[in-house]
C-alpha cells in the first residue's frame, strides 16, 4: 500500500509540473457537443443520456491508453526507469498508483459532460440509479487502471508505443460498445466483445441513467471488477517477464 501511495503521490506532482495528461479532460466536452448535436439533428432524444455518458468512457479509454498505458515508456526515455526499479519496492504497485492518480482525473470528465449537456443544449444526466451509476465509474476506472498496467508493460520496449495505443482506441471504443450498444454489433463479433470490460461497463452506465430498473446489477459489475483484475495480473506478469529480459540485455535506458 505505501508504494500505491507513493506512486499515486509521484504522478499528481508530474501532473503538476507538466500538466500534458489533462489534455482528454479538454476534448471531453468537444465530444459531448458533437454528439449531442448528432442524436439532436436525427431527432433521437430518447439517446441524449447515451451521448452523454459516451464521452466520458472515451476519456477514461484515452487517459488509460494514450498516457497511463505509456508512462513505461517515457520513463524509459527519459532514463528515469532504473532509479524507479531500483527503489525497494514493487514496481507494479507503483505504476498502478500513478496510473490511478490519472484515473482520478479522468473521472472529472463526468462533471464536465454534465455543465455541457446542462448549459448548452439544456439536458442533464439523469440520475435514476445515483448509487449504481457511481459505483459504476469507480469500478471501471480501476478496471482501467488494470489495463493501463497491462499495455504500459507491453509498450515499454517498443518504439511506436504512441502509434500503437492510437490505433488500438478506436477498436475498443466499437467492441466496448461506447458509441453504440454491443446488442446492435453483428452477432458474430457480440462474443469478442463480452470479454471486453469496457462493453459490461457502458451497458451498466445506460442502464444508471435509464428509468427502468438496472437488471442483474452486481453480476455486472463483478464482471467488470473480474475483467479489470485479470488485466492488472496479466500486466503484472507480463512486466515481470519484460524487465527481466531488460536487466539482462542492459535495455532499460536504451532510446
Amino acid at each position: 500500500m505505501r508504494a500505491f501511495r507513493a506512486g499515486f503521490a509521484l504522478e499528481l506532482w508530474i501532473i503538476r509540473s507538466n500538466p500534458d495528461a489533462l489534455m482528454p479532460l479538454f476534448t471531453a466536452p468537444l465530444f459531448a457537443i458533437i454528439f449531442m448535436a448528432i442524436v439532436r439533428q436525427s431527432g433521437r432524444p430518447d439517446l441524449e443520456s447515451d451521448a452523454l455518458m459516451a464521452p466520458v468512457l472515451m476519456t477514461l479509454l484515452w487517459v488509460a491508453l494514450q498516457h497511463a498505458g505509456t508512462l513505461m515508456v517515457g520513463d524509459r526515455w527519459q532514463a528515469l526507469l532504473e532509479p524507479i526499479i531500483a527503489s525497494p519496492t514493487s514496481l507494479a504497485s507503483v505504476l498502478l498508483g500513478r496510473i490511478m492518480s490519472l484515473m482520478c482525473f479522468g473521472l472529472l470528465s463526468f462533471f464536465e459532460v454534465w455543465a455541457v449537456g446542462k448549459l448548452v443544449f439544456g439536458v442533464s444526466i439523469p440520475f435514476e440509479h445515483p448509487v449504481e451509476l457511481f459505483l459504476t465509474l469507480v469500478c471501471t476506472a480501476l478496471a482501467m487502471a488494470g489495463l493501463a498496467v497491462t499495455f504500459s508493460a507491453l509498450l515499454v520496449m517498443t518504439r511506436n508505443a504512441y502509434t500503437f495505443t492510437n490505433s488500438t482506441s478506436f477498436p475498443l471504443y466499437l467492441l466496448g460498445g461506447v458509441f453504440v450498444p454491443v446488442a446492435i454489433l453483428p452477432d458474430w463479433i457480440q462474443p469478442v466483445s463480452s470479454i471486453l470490460f469496457v462493453s459490461w461497463s457502458s451497458d451498466l452506465l445506460r442502464a444508471s441513467v435509464n428509468e427502468a430498473p438496472v437488471e442483474s446489477f452486481w453480476p455486472r459489475l463483478g464482471m467488470v471488477l473480474l475483467l479489470g483484475t485479470a488485466s492488472f495480473a496479466i500486466g503484472r506478469v507480463v512486466l515481470h517477464y519484460v524487465l527481466r529480459r531488460m536487466r539482462a540485455s542492459g535495455e532499460l535506458a536504451a532510446a
